[in-house]
């Protein structure tokens, strides 16, 4: 059987890197893993942990590891980036900083002014990868899972023409959890989705072939006392796997009034989509919580990531015994990596929600910006879907986020400081320009070792 090469650029990503190693040993198959972080104790974690793995399993996986990511890109088979400029603690300075100006966000590493500046240091390195995939390995399916998702793909494709393809596992999650609130298994569940990463909508839901909307409102209308359709949920007893998550509406109450509002359901639950409406959150005020502080808790977030950096850099170096659920095949981003792989070796053209060029298939958004929408993955790549009946009042909603995001774009590939003011109007977040003219140099001030094009 023939050694594909996989190249992973960023790999010392807390997680990423230690699911997607899984999953290749758990393929069976004979790989060739090259990975590269610039960070040399990330990178020293990352190999590390991966070749503990390879030996626990016995697998057939070289790995090879290069702080260059030159050395490792010819012949590659697919170059996958899981980058994050400035790591943790430049994500801590996106967040940190709008919340002087009384801006909240629970993530911010996609819109708003949080957003807006990790785009801002990670656009550019983006595009130098894109350039030496396109001179080095121009025939390696390339992807991108680093956020801001819409932004990097679109600066990399503006930039390079490199045939980048973002992928996410929002929509995947969220059908799988409105099957499992409803109680059918999210195997028989399809769906079609548009709209930008970390806002997109899905307007179709069917299980056999019949409308789920019905059955999601008689399901909640059934909790809270009031009538329903008992036919409606006449179905067949489906347990929920040991250890699954239980998602419920009220653990996303906004995203739950934006789907009785529109009959349409938004990826990816509140804790992402409350940065696409900030109109609704002053001062990050969210149902008597505050967005970041005690409602998805950003500095959990980080905690979280520097715990598992520790407890993977522990394992790496022998300090302690290799966890042994590392190869149940967990739930993550890199999840669907080798299903699409699969999918184009053998040209089965399954279906998967990807970050691609509009290109027409959703005629009511911009033909040339990025969006996230149904794909095959063919032989030949990735083929997008027609989705001719995106809903009006969905497009609108996307068209006004794609005006920040391309202003974003801009700002990032030329370092025109009046251009991240107005992606910041144009996100809404900021009202006032005086307050995105002060917050803009705020940010790129703190910034500044990440932003070579704003000297």
């Amino acid at each position: 059987m023939q050694r594909l090469k996989l190249v992973i650029i960023g790999a010392g990503s807390a997680m990423f890197t230690r699911g997607l190693v899984a999953d290749l040993i758990l393929t069976g198959q004979p790989w060739l893993l090259a990975l590269v972080d610039i960070d040399e104790n990330a990178l020293s974690v990352a190999a590390g942990l991966s070749r503990r793995m390879v030996q626990a399993k016995n697998a057939d996986i070289i790995v090879q590891e290069s702080l260059e990511r030159r050395d490792l890109l010819p012949g590659a088979d697919v170059v996958v980036t899981t980058v994050g400029v400035g790591g943790r603690r430049a994500w801590e300075a996106d967040v940190f900083i709008p919340r002087r100006y009384g801006f909240y966000q629970p993530v911010g590493d996609t819109v708003m002014a949080g957003g807006i500046s990790r785009a801002l240091r990670m656009a550019p390195a983006m595009v130098a990868i894109a350039r030496d995939v396109v001179a080095l390995c121009p025939q390696a399916h390339f992807v991108n899972y680093a956020n801001p998702m819409t932004v990097n793909c679109w600066a990399m494709r503006r930039a390079t023409g490199a045939a980048v393809v973002g992928l996410c596992h929002g929509v995947m999650h969220v059908e799988r959890d409105l099957a499992r609130y409803v109680g059918v298994p999210p195997s028989e569940v399809t769906s079609l989705a548009a709209g930008v990463n970390h806002l997109t909508w899905l307007f179709d839901l069917h299980w056999r072939g019949r409308d789920m909307w019905p059955l999601l409102r008689a399901r909640y209308a059934q909790e809270r006392g009031q009538p329903f359709d008992r036919d409606l949920l006449d179905l067949p007893s489906q347990p929920t796997p040991a250890g699954a998550k239980h998602w419920h509406p009220s653990d996303s109450p906004f995203t739950w009034s934006l789907f009785e509002k529109y009959g349409a359901y938004p990826a990816v639950h509140d804790r992402h989509v409350t940065e696409f409406f900030p109109e609704h959150f002053p001062h990050g005020s969210y149902y008597g919580k505050t967005l970041g502080i005690d409602a998805f808790s950003f500095e959990a977030t980080i905690a979280q990531g520097d715990r598992i950096f520790a407890e993977m850099e522990a394992q790496a170096k022998g300090l302690a015994r290799l966890d042994e659920q590392i190869f149940q095949r967990a739930a993550g981003e890199h999840e669907q990596l080798l299903d699409i792989m699969a999918s184009m070796a053998g040209d089965e053209r399954r279906i998967f929600s990807a970050n691609l060029p509009n290109a027409g298939a959703v005629p009511n958004l911009p033909p040339d910006a990025i969006v996230e929408l149904p794909a095959a993955a063919t032989a030949s790549g990735f083929r997008s879907l027609s989705v001719p009946d995106f809903p009006e009042p969905l497009a609108e909603i996307i068209l006004r986020r794609l005006e920040s995001q391309e202003l974003t774009v801009q700002a990032a590939l030329t370092g025109d400081r009046a251009l991240v003011v107005e992606a910041l109007l144009a996100d809404g977040g900021v009202r006032e320009r005086g307050t995105a003219e002060a917050l803009a140099d705020d940010l790129i001030r703190e910034q500044r070792q990440y932003l070579p094009q704003f000297a």
